[in-house]
């Protein structure tokens, strides 16, 4: 499965993020759940990293499709999609609605220990 990867800026207050985090967990899980199953998501992750230019966000995700899933999420107006990506464009500023896969990332490294079985994630 393709691994994504993404890094946003973080525009508003890390405590957004967080409760945006904090909604995704609780009153919005079984929306969260469906939402990430539509797209052929079975995992995300989000970190933040803190660096002299202020805070980013970095998300990882384990997707089936991301060039079959990412003009769905583009072009969808369900009510937990919108919300979704309204969340996303106010503590980031990108619009998933014209970036849906994030801003553009380039691999530019990779190492996997090949003793080790399952160990590339990326492949």
């Amino acid at each position: 499965m393709p691994l994504l990867v993404r890094a946003y800026p973080l525009l508003r207050p890390v405590s957004e993020l967080e409760a945006f985090a904090r909604a995704l967990g609780s009153e919005r899980h079984a929306d969260a759940s469906g939402f990430y199953r539509q797209y052929g998501v079975s995992h995300e992750s989000w970190h933040l990293q803190e660096t002299p230019q202020g805070p980013w966000v970095i998300a990882v995700t384990v997707v089936d499709d991301p060039g079959e899933s990412a003009p769905r999420l583009a072009g969808s107006n369900a009510e937990f999609d919108s919300w979704f990506k309204d969340r996303v464009r106010a503590v980031s500023g990108v619009d998933p609605a014209t970036t849906p896969l994030g801003p553009p990332t380039t691999r530019v490294f990779e190492w996997s220990d090949t003793d080790r079985p399952n160990s590339n994630i990326c492949a």
